[in-house]
């Protein structure tokens, strides 16, 4: 991205000094806060060099972790490193019974621990230098070019290739066809099976000079939660895998890393990178019950009361569905509307 013309050399050299001051505090508070872990299973003494780690926090997702578990390991995941919140449902004995996962409880605040982001910093900090990284919440899929055929090695090879060491990728909301209550779902199932619609033609980009990256909003959640305050849509681009370095940090969940260059994946002139999709199945019809928790909870948002709004018109149980909705098909699909790339990377080995 080219330097932001807006301001001097002695603005964006401050505003530098200042981004590796936060990024030195964020892994700070990671170290800090390695206190609240509590190790359940720990296997991570048997991760080999070159493997592939997955980094998650969750509660209470019992359902959809047969499924998120089976898919991530056929797309190549070799170790699993969760932190459960004191999840109540069954998913810490899902969790135990994963032979390739190690795992760690807490009972501390989600909000608090900046969404989980300091927990999975310590064990990024620890575990993670060297290996691929990649950090989703349960209710993501990764989609990547060439899916079916390819896998994260064959993508992790090619980038390694190129000099390159993050992979970006675009959230895709998932929904079903009437209320969110009434499409059926059972643990196991492939959720596209459940909520297979989205939104295609409302994705807008707005530059952040600062880190180096273009913001991402749009969606279903863009279209029907906040028509009349774009601004406050969620931002639905992600750097989700990253051969990680003891001195990185996510920024923002996994929508922008420090040091910024890492979140210089998006497509540009001479900058051809692959890019991914995240299939975001937060619609299941868990979500009415989920949401009248969470706003109670105030564990997911830094200012709950701005998406109180939010809560309420998912507690009402609404058929988000439109006649411009499109079914999800493959991978091609969402290049073809202009969702992901496959890049210069046109062949798996």
């Amino acid at each position: 991205m080219a330097p932001d013309p807006h301001h001097g050399a002695a603005w964006r050299a401050w505003r530098a000094w200042r981004l590796r001051w936060k990024r030195r505090y964020l892994l700070g508070r990671a170290v800090r806060k390695r206190g609240q872990l509590r190790a359940v299973t720990d296997r991570t003494a048997k991760v080999g060099p070159g493997q592939i780690l997955c980094f998650c926090t969750l509660r209470n997702e019992a359902l959809r972790l047969p499924f998120w578990v089976d898919h991530h390991r056929k797309l190549g995941v070799d170790h699993f490193l969760f932190v459960d919140n004191d999840s109540t449902d069954g998913t810490a004995e899902l969790l135990a019974a994963l032979p390739d996962a190690s795992v760690w409880h807490t009972r501390d605040s989600y909000r608090r621990s900046r969404f989980g982001m300091d927990w999975l910093g310590w064990l990024q900090l620890r575990h993670g230098h060297g290996h691929w990284c990649l950090t989703l919440d349960a209710d993501e899929l990764l989609v990547l070019p060439h899916f079916g055929q390819a896998r994260l090695p064959d993508l992790t090879r090619w980038l390694e290739r190129q000099g390159w060491v993050n992979f970006r990728a675009l959230m895709i909301d998932l929904y079903p066809q009437g209320p969110l209550r009434e499409a059926p779902y059972r643990a196991g199932q492939n959720p596209i099976e459940a909520i297979p619609f989205f939104d295609a033609d409302n994705y807008t980009h707005h530059p952040r000079p600062e880190l180096q990256t273009l913001l991402a909003r749009g969606g279903v959640r863009a279209r029907h939660f906040f028509a009349t305050a774009p601004h406050r849509a969620p931002t639905m681009n992600k750097t989700p895998l990253v051969k990680w370095n003891r001195r990185f940090a996510y920024l923002d969940s996994t929508h922008s890393l420090l040091p910024p260059p890492l979140n210089r994946s998006f497509p540009e002139p001479g900058f051809d990178r692959p890019t991914g999709a995240l299939l975001h199945t937060k619609f299941l019809n868990t979500i009415v019950e989920k949401s009248a928790e969470e706003k109670q909870r105030k564990q997911h948002f830094s200012n709950s009361a701005l998406y109180n709004d939010y809560y309420d018109g998912l507690i009402a149980n609404p058929d988000l569905w439109t006649p411009g909705a499109h079914r999800f098909e493959s991978w091609q699909q969402l290049e073809s509307l202009g969702l992901m790339t496959r890049g210069a990377w046109h062949s798996v080995d």
